[in-house]
C-alpha cells in the first residue's frame, strides 16, 4: 500500500525450511532499475528470526518515492522492472534454506499488477526488433532460393555470427553476448517468421551445442569451443541412429578408450543430423559401456576432418530443406581424453537435460512459423484477394477461422514464454523443472503450426498453392515440428507420465 509520505510498503510471507539458528541475520537485496539512477536499493528484511522448522516470517520492503510514475504518483510503472524476475531470496549464513512463498505470500503478490506472460525484457524487446529487420532485409530475399537449392547460403550463416545470433547465451568472456535463455527464443521466433530452416540452425547452435559446452563443458573445452562457436564455427548436436530416433538410448556407436587413457576410439553411425553440413563442431554421444545399457553412454566432441570422421549422405527433404540433415560414420575416429564432456556414464544425463531445453526452442520455431503464414496470408485476404465484389477476408466465415486460428497461435505461444520463464526461474514443481512446459509447448505449437499453415494456403485459394509465394513453404516446414527433439507422442507420454505422478495413489 501507499503510505501517507509516499513510501510504497508491502510485506511477503515465507515459509522457511530448513530451521535456521536464531542467531542468523537474513539480509538481502533487490538490484535498482538500471535507467533511474534516483532509485534507491530496497532492502528486505525479516521481522524476527525464525524459531522452529516451519517459522513464518514477514518481509517488508520500503520503496522511495522515485519508483513511482512521475506523472501518475499512484501507479508504479518502473516497479515491474526491479520486481521481474523476481530475485531469489538467500540467507548469507545459511546456503541451504529453502524458501517458499506461502499461499498469503502469493495473495500479497497479487495486490501489484502482474506482467502479461508475452511481457519482454528491454534487451529481450530491442533484440526482437532487431532480428526482425535483419530477417526482412537479408534473409527473406533469399529464402526461395535456399528452398530451390536445399542448401544454406553461406552469407547468411556469416551475418548470423555477425549479428551475434550465434552465440546468445555465451558469456561475454568468450565472445558471446551474454544474454538470458528467453532472449535466445525471441531470436529464434523471430527468425522463423521469415525462414524456419535458419532459425533451426541458430536454435540446435544455441539451445543444443553452447550448452552443453556451457553447463557441462571443462574450462579447457569452453576456452577452446565457445569462443569459436560464438564467431565462426557451427555447432551439431549427434544424437540419433538409424535404430534409435525415439528410442535415442538404444544408440549403437561405440567408444573405446585406450589403455593408456589418452584417448577414445568412437565407431558407428548417426543419422538426421541437423547443421552437419555447415558445422565444424560436433558433439558426439557414444556408448563406452554397452553391458551398462544408458548408463554406458557418454558424450566427446569431435571436429571435421579428424581422420576416420565423415559426413555420408545428405538427406532430401520435405521441408526445411536449407537446413542439412545428414548421416556421419565414424571409422575408428580417435578423440583426445580432454574432448569428453563431463564424466564417462553421464551423457545420457546431459542429453535428457538438454534436450528439454531444446523442446522450447522447437516450440518457437513453431509459433514464429505459424505466425509468419498467418501474416503472409491476411495480408492478402484483407487487401488484394476479392470475389463477389468484396475482400474475402471481409466475409464473416473467414473472420471466424481468422480469429479461431489467431486465438490458438496466441494459446501456443502462451505455453512457450511460460516455459521459458519456467525454465528461467528453476520450475514450479519440486524435482520436475521444466520438463511438463516444455513437452506441452513443443507438442501444442507443433500442432497449430501445421493447422494455421494449412489454413493460410487455403484463404489464399491457388496463390497459397504456387512457389511463387511462402505460404506452401510454411506448411511444408511445419511437418518436421511433430518430429523432431521428440515425436508428438513422445511429448504426450511425457506430459502423462508426470500428471501420473501427481495425481495416482
Amino acid at each position: 500500500m501507499i503510505s501517507a509520505r509516499g513510501w510504497v510498503h508491502f510485506s511477503i510471507t515465507w515459509h522457511l525450511r530448513p530451521r535456521l539458528p536464531s542467531a542468523s541475520p537474513f539480509l538481502c537485496s533487490a538490484s535498482p532499475c538500471s535507467h533511474d539512477s534516483r532509485i534507491p536499493t530496497p532492502v528486505i528484511q525479516p521481522s524476527a528470526a525464525p524459531s522452529s522448522p516451519l517459522h513464518i516470517s514477514t518481509l517488508t520492503l520500503d520503496l522511495h518515492p522515485p519508483f513511482l510514475h512521475p506523472q501518475q504518483p499512484h501507479k508504479m510503472s518502473t516497479l515491474r522492472h526491479v520486481l521481474r524476475p523476481v530475485p531469489r531470496l538467500r540467507p548469507t549464513t545459511v546456503a541451504a534454506a529453502r524458501l517458499t512463498p506461502s499461499i498469503s505470500a502469493r495473495r500479497n503478490y497479487t495486490e501489484f499488477t502482474p506482467s502479461p506472460i508475452f511481457a519482454l525484457t528491454e534487451t529481450e524487446e530491442l533484440l526482437k526488433e532487431s532480428v526482425a529487420r535483419f530477417a526482412n532485409d537479408a534473409i527473406l530475399p533469399k529464402v526461395r532460393e535456399m528452398d530451390e537449392a536445399e542448401q544454406m547460403d553461406k552469407g547468411i550463416v556469416s551475418q548470423l555470427f555477425e549479428q551475434g545470433l550465434m552465440g546468445v547465451e555465451i558469456p561475454e568472456k568468450y565472445g558471446g553476448s551474454e544474454m538470458n535463455f528467453g532472449a535466445c527464443i525471441v531470436a529464434i521466433e523471430e527468425l522463423a517468421r521469415v525462414d524456419p530452416s535458419v532459425s533451426v540452425l541458430v536454435d540446435v547452435h544455441n539451445t543444443l551445442v553452447n550448452t552443453v559446452f556451457k553447463t557441462y563443458g571443462s574450462e579447457a573445452l569452453k576456452s577452446k569451443y565457445l569462443p569459436r562457436l560464438a564467431t565462426e564455427s557451427v555447432g551439431s548436436f549427434c544424437l540419433s541412429e538409424p535404430a534409435s530416433g525415439s528410442d535415442a538410448f538404444a544408440l549403437k556407436t561405440r567408444a573405446t578408450k585406450s589403455q593408456s587413457g589418452g584417448s577414445y576410439t568412437i565407431s558407428g553411425q548417426k543419422m538426421w543430423i541437423t547443421n552437419a553440413a555447415e558445422a565444424d563442431i560436433f558433439i558426439v554421444f557414444a556408448n563406452l559401456a554397452p553391458e551398462r545399457g544408458y548408463k554406458g553412454i557418454s558424450a566427446f566432441v569431435l571436429e571435421k576432418g579428424m581422420p576416420g570422421f565423415s559426413i555420408a549422405k545428405k538427406e532430401k527433404k520435405l521441408g526445411i530443406r536449407a537446413s542439412s540433415t545428414c548421416m556421419l560414420t565414424f571409422d575408428d575416429v580417435e578423440v583426445p581424453a580432454e574432448n569428453l564432456i563431463g564424466k564417462e556414464g553421464e551423457g545420457y544425463k546431459y542429453a535428457i537435460s538438454i534436450l528439454n531445453e531444446g523442446r522450447i526452442g522447437i516450440a518457437a520455431q513453431m509459433t514464429g512459423l505459424a505466425l509468419g503464414a498467418f501474416e503472409t496470408a491476411i495480408k492478402y485476404v484483407w487487401n488484394e484477394r476479392r470475389q463477389f465484389g468484396q475482400l474475402v477476408g471481409d466475409f464473416q466465415g473467414m473472420q471466424f477461422q481468422i480469429a479461431q486460428a489467431r486465438t490458438e497461435i496466441e494459446a501456443a505461444r502462451a505455453l512457450l514464454y511460460n516455459a521459458v520463464r519456467t525454465k528461467e526461474t528453476g520450475g514450479v514443481r519440486a524435482g520436475e523443472g521444466f520438463v511438463r512446459e516444455a513437452a506441452m509447448a513443443k507438442l501444442y505449437a507443433s500442432q497449430v503450426a501445421g493447422k494455421v499453415s494449412g489454413l493460410a494456403i487455403e484463404w489464399q485459394g491457388g496463390m497459397g498453392f504456387v512457389r511463387e509465394g511462402l505460404s506452401e513453404k510454411f506448411w511444408r516446414d511445419s511437418k518436421i515440428g511433430a518430429i523432431y527433439e521428440g515425436t508428438s507422442n513422445i511429448q504426450l507420454q511425457t506430459i502423462a507420465k508426470l500428471l501420473q505422478q501427481e495425481y495416482k495413489k
